[in-house]
């Protein structure tokens, strides 16, 4: 089952296929999936997370991936662990695995069939793509139904067992006639999760769904959301429609606004040029995937995005130039003061490595050859936690200024550059005999 762009696929009624699959969560075990969309020229790919305690069959989840399936789009919806017919106990999991089972349908969605361009939600599903959003690259458009601003609004569905839950450890509990271990670290985890920062920083268009009269969660949670995320934001009412938009109509009034909404967002056909380019090994390759500043980039085992930000002029589909070098800088920074750690059995228990670029005026640097003008100036900040001594400390950071990366920088570099596949110049025109 394979999927293409097309232009004009959002304007058609493409013949339907599914495909039922399944794929590992990030401690093995496996989720059981559906991907449904059309036979081919899929408008974009979307991922659809169901409600908590809910599975991917829900009516809700059927109807309105059905919707955008006929719509053009390729919907994933699965189980999260423990879940319908999932692998894994429902009692071990939390918010942070919905998170994390969210992220590894993508990493699926990317490696067989494209990247997930649109994440949908349903109720607490809303608030795990909200959190997860920031971790999947390609997603350009988020969208919550009924979702909570505060995935600790869901265990006001089991109040009555939360001293037993918080005394005992787990307690069983009845969730829509159905009964569920509930786990004290559950309850730590989603009062630990605040998505605010979440929804501040996803950098995503964003889209939300909510009924006013909403009894599960109150609309006053749509408000927080929106309140929180940046622009481009929308809020669509869900008039006279419950939490588990029941009525059909309803699912079908999402899916079109999504369809509508979401093509403004989606990354045009140009943008996905065709099968992964063949990559050497230690070779990295960019291509241009609009007519701005989006690119691809291109490894012999992974891809990334890079772009500017809106303020710029770009799409802001994936970091800028320097915020990549800057990146690069800090990983072999952290990977070579690990290294030198492990080597001489140091107890550092995590590196972190904060770093910010900017151009400043060279009578400003007093280490600096240049006298005129202005250069360029990188601030590292280095983290490290560990029971380590003052004397352990000091060699660990003497050895920062050692990752290649940094030597790199510092050092005389030559860039070569050559024209590939030149075109022909013009022919000159024969003359005449």
């Amino acid at each position: 089952m394979s999927f293409t762009y097309r232009e004009d696929s959002l304007n058609l009624s493409p013949r339907l296929t599914k495909e039922r699959i399944t794929f590992p969560n990030s401690e093995g075990k496996r989720l059981a999936a559906l991907l449904e969309g059309p036979a081919e020229n899929a408008a974009g790919f979307a991922i659809f997370a169901h409600c908590f305690t809910c599975s991917k069959d829900i009516a809700a989840a059927s109807r309105i991936s059905r919707g955008l399936a006929q719509l053009g789009f390729a919907v994933l919806r699965f189980d999260f662990t423990g879940l319908g017919n999932s692998e894994g106990d429902f009692a071990n999991t939390n918010f942070s695995s919905n998170v994390a089972d969210l992220v590894c349908a993508a990493d699926y969605l990317r490696e067989h069939h494209g990247p997930p361009a649109l994440l949908i939600g349903h109720s607490l599903g809303g608030a795990a793509v909200l959190a997860a959003a920031g971790s999947i690259a390609e997603a350009r458009a988020v969208v919550t139904i009924g979702a909570p601003s505060d995935p600790d609004h869901v265990t006001h569905l089991f109040e009555e067992q939360r001293s037993e839950i918080e005394r005992r450890g787990v307690a069983t509990v009845n969730l829509g006639g159905r009964e569920f271990e509930v786990s004290r670290q559950f309850l730590e985890d989603v009062a630990e999760n605040n998505l605010r920062t979440a929804i501040r920083g996803m950098r995503k268009a964003l889209l939300i769904f909510h009924s006013p009269v909403d009894e599960i969660v109150s609309i006053d949670h749509a408000g927080s959301i929106f309140e929180a995320a940046r622009h481009p934001k929308s809020f669509v009412s869900l008039d006279r429609a419950d939490h588990l938009l029941s009525r059909p109509e309803d699912s079908r009034y999402v899916a079109t606004t999504i369809s509508a909404w979401a093509s403004r967002y989606l990354l045009p056909p140009s943008r996905e040029v065709g099968p992964r380019p063949r990559v050497e090994p230690g070779e990295v390759l960019v291509r241009e995937i609009d007519r701005k500043f989006g690119q691809e980039i291109f490894t012999d085992s992974h891809r990334l995005l890079a772009d500017e930000p809106a303020d710029f002029g770009g799409g802001d589909t994936g970091p800028s130039p320097y915020e990549y070098l800057l990146a690069g800088l800090g990983a072999c920074t952290s990977m070579t003061l690990r290294m030198y750690a492990a080597r001489k059995q140091l107890p550092l228990d995590r590196v972190q490595v904060a770093l910010r670029h900017e151009k400043i005026h060279a009578r400003d640097c007093e280490a600096c050859e240049t006298t005129e003008g202005k250069v360029d100036r990188i601030e590292r900040e280095i983290r490290l936690e560990g029971h380590l001594t003052e004397a352990q400390i000091a060699s660990v950071l003497a050895i920062a200024d050692k990752c290649p990366v940094h030597r790199t920088l510092h050092s005389e570099i030559e860039i070569k550059t050559q024209l590939k596949n030149a075109p022909d110049p013009t022919p000159r025109a024969k003359s005449e005999e």
